[in-house]
């Protein structure tokens, strides 16, 4: 029997994309049972009213914060996986049955795919295959990172370390990573992909991104925190 998946998507005023997002995540060719739940941040725009045509449930937070959010989802989640998807993203057909196969081995607690950009220049595909590199080295580490793009969590191992870390405001995906690596395997699963914007990176451009990016993971690694919030406000 295939487990039950819980879907989660954090938003905050994303009309321009949380459509196309729920609906690759609508058209899955998972054959087990799932369930959609979007997590919102009070949004002023239409995101909750395009939301509640594909949810399965639409939490309307008490509070802002992409971890509140999502720690808000998990604990809506009836799941026995918890996918966590950023409203910016599209899933191909396959995505959440390939993200979910590696967990018939009890080790595993995690598991991921690469990203690429919703972006036909050659720049941004640069700048994610580094990414994508990046995630794979770590995965044969003793320190792991997972982007919180698109990955997936066994529910019990996420509540036994308290999911995301409220208090940061960024890298909080590669902290719950490296936390939860420690009950077990995550699995980078490279037979599927999924798009997202490359939002920030068109606004900060190439050079800035590629310069804030490893500043920030440098900065994560000496001190446990990444940007602060000014920094890494929200791009729409």
């Amino acid at each position: 029997m295939k487990p039950f998946v819980s879907i989660i998507v954090p938003t905050l005023n994303e009309e321009k994309y949380i459509e196309n997002c729920l609906k690759s995540i609508s058209n899955q060719d998972y054959d087990g049972k799932y369930e959609i739940i979007v997590s919102d941040g009070g949004s002023k725009d239409k995101t909750v009213k395009i939301a509640r045509k594909y949810a399965d449930k639409v939490i309307i937070c008490e509070k802002r914060g992409i971890s509140y959010g999502r720690n808000r989802g998990a604990k809506e989640a009836k799941g026995d996986i918890l996918v966590f998807v950023d409203a910016d993203t599209i899933l191909l057909f396959d995505t959440i049955s390939k993200l979910v196969k590696p967990f018939r081995k009890k080790k595993v607690v995690g598991s991921t795919c690469p990203v690429l950009p919703l972006s036909p220049k050659a720049g941004d595909f640069l700048l994610y295959w580094i990414a994508n590199q990046f995630v794979s080295r770590s995965l044969k580490s003793s320190k792991p990172q997972v982007f919180g793009i698109c990955c997936a969590y066994r529910k019990e191992a996420f509540e036994r370390v308290n999911g995301f870390d409220e208090r940061l405001k960024t890298l909080e995906d590669l902290d719950l990573a490296e936390r939860i690596s420690k009950l077990g395997e995550i699995v980078l699963v490279e037979d599927t992909f999924v798009l997202t914007s490359p939002r920030r990176i068109k606004k900060w451009g190439k050079t800035k991104a590629a310069r804030k990016y490893l500043l920030g993971y440098l900065n994560y690694l000496l001190t446990g925190k990444g940007f602060s919030a000014k920094e890494y406000r929200p791009v729409r």
